[in-house]
């Protein structure tokens, strides 16, 4: 079969040949990355260092955030045939997941977990250079993973998406950062973008650290802090 697939490639134009659909949205990220401006992307590296160390302390509030910019995304996708607009859809769904999310905050907690550890496990998935396509295979195996041990410890779900979700803003903030800088020095041929396309471990590599270093501190400040509770 591979070998089919190889040679109805060969032998289809060479426009056809060069796109290749990829399922992991390196474009989205970039994209998303280097619309900041540089006081932008040091505020997300500022608040993704405090959302890292310490989120353990605010994941009340991190959790509704979280579930209200959850609601608001699906509402404006769906709730518009509904109400009519999609405005309305998103304030409705704003609202809802907000509401939602403090009553069931056990339940709000491991399931942002389960969502970091299947980000994880599918990144580790693309860093080794596994099919692509069967990416979502590595995704699952973190989410079931994630949402087992979040039922299990609390205290963990807390950690790992808290320490994740500080882990995310500090690379967008780092990726705006050297995008700006290499635009300064108008770097052309050997840059931040080309190294994310060219090498599929680095992105993982750059969520893996912070996420690790953050589960640790936290850890730490947990154990000694008496005044924490879920």
């Amino acid at each position: 079969m591979d070998l089919t697939i190889l040679a109805q490639a060969a032998s289809q134009p060479a426009e056809t040949t060069v796109s290749v659909t990829r399922f992991v949205p390196l474009d989205v990220i970039w994209e998303q990355a280097t619309k900041l401006s540089w006081p932008q992307a040091v505020l997300a590296v500022s608040f993704g260092s405090v959302y890292l160390l310490y989120g353990w302390r605010i994941f009340k509030i991190l959790v509704v955030i979280c579930f209200a910019m959850l609601g608001l995304f699906a509402g404006i996708r769906f709730g518009g045939p509904f109400l009519g607009t999609r405005i309305w859809g998103g304030v409705a769904g704003f609202v809802i997941f907000a509401a939602l999310s403090v009553p069931l905050m056990r339940w709000a907690v491991s399931i942002l977990g389960a969502a970091a550890g299947g980000v994880l496990t599918a990144g580790i998935w693309y860093a080794f250079g596994l099919p692509e396509k069967y990416i979502l295979a590595g995704a699952i195996i973190g989410i079931i993973a994630g949402g087992m041990i979040s039922f299990i410890i609390f205290r963990i779900a807390v950690m790992l998406f808290t320490s994740f979700g500080g882990g995310v803003l500090i690379v967008t903030g780092l990726l705006s950062l050297f995008y700006n800088y290499d635009n300064y020095r108008k770097i052309e041929e050997i840059n931040i973008k080309q190294w994310l396309y060219d090498y599929n471990w680095l992105m993982p590599l750059l969520l893996l650290i912070p996420t690790t270093v953050g589960i640790i501190v936290q850890n730490k400040l947990i154990k000694t802090s008496a005044e924490w509770s879920v």
